[in-house]
């Protein structure tokens, strides 16, 4: 008998690959409905149309399948075993051959890994997941995020310090510099933004995904609305032809803070199939 952990990882890993979420689907129909410059209105539509039929047909929604990336809730009276991490990371190994993932891994020693020298592996599962990010959940179950990260986000992506001046502004005007930067040259807009900021470069990036994982198209705060908005008014918008939608939404996530002069903020512009998430309970 197939292991239930490793098939429901598998097919999770499928969905996140190959799936809108419905809210995602909302705020693509809310841009067509707004947006004015009919080129811009034919890349949403096209890309909705596109994400319509990779979910009909199990299929990648970009050539670019994705590194997988993920972040596991536990419950008060649940554990996690090595059993269970060995379990999910074939789970993730089957999902790759099934959506089928491009082959991206490289072989070799580590030299030969940075420097592609050792070449490509050509299995999908030859690309292996992220670290797994563990954090507590109210809820008692054992529950899996699988996000697919592609590659121009992550060029696109930056995380640095930014001097606050006991300024929340200060912040926010440097994340929108970069994402008006960020968008601007990843190509495949329009975007969503993922915003971490902590107190180390790790936990920025640790914030940033959670950000993604907690995220809501329908749902925005405040400082999400404000960053979403002015990066709008850059008028990149879809595939960089004008518009009003250069950013869908923003996602974002601060964590705690050191008394520092100093912010340790991620950015990372999310391509227009992003984030490619799906859940399961295992």
């Amino acid at each position: 008998m197939k292991n239930n952990i490793v098939a429901l990882v598998r097919d999770a890993l499928v969905s996140a690959g190959s799936t809108f979420r419905e809210d995602k689907k909302q705020a693509y129909k809310r841009a067509i409905e707004k947006e004015t410059n009919e080129k811009a209105k034919w890349v949403l539509e096209t890309i909705l149309e596109n994400a319509s039929a990779a979910q009909s047909n199990h299929s990648p929604l970009c050539d670019d399948s994705g590194i997988p990336h993920l972040v596991l809730e536990v419950g008060e009276n649940k554990a996690v075993t090595g059993k269970m991490l060995d379990d999910i990371k074939e789970g993730v190994r089957e999902g790759l051959r099934a959506l089928p993932g491009r082959p991206m891994g490289i072989k070799g020693n580590d030299s030969e890994r940075i420097d592609q020298s050792g070449g490509l592996d050509m299995d999908s599962a030859g690309v292996e997941h992220a670290p797994i990010l563990i954090r507590r959940c109210e809820e008692d179950v054992v529950r899996l995020h699988i996000l697919m990260f592609g590659g121009g986000p992550a060029i696109r992506g930056k995380t640095y310090r930014v001097f606050h001046k006991h300024d929340t502004n200060v912040v926010l005007d440097e994340i929108v510099n970069w994402a008006k930067e960020g968008v601007s040259q990843l190509g495949c807009t329009p975007c969503t933004l993922a915003v971490g900021v902590g107190r180390s470069h790790f936990e920025a990036t640790a914030m940033m995904l959670q950000a993604q994982v907690d995220g809501n198209y329908n749902i925005q705060s405040e400082m999400e609305e404000e960053i979403t908005r002015r990066v709008n008014q850059s008028n990149i918008g879809p595939l960089g032809l004008g518009g009003k939608t250069s950013v869908l939404a923003t996602f974002m996530k601060v964590g705690p803070q050191r008394a520092s002069g100093v912010r340790i903020v991620c950015v990372r512009p999310n391509c227009c199939f992003e984030p490619r998430i799906a859940t399961v309970e295992l």
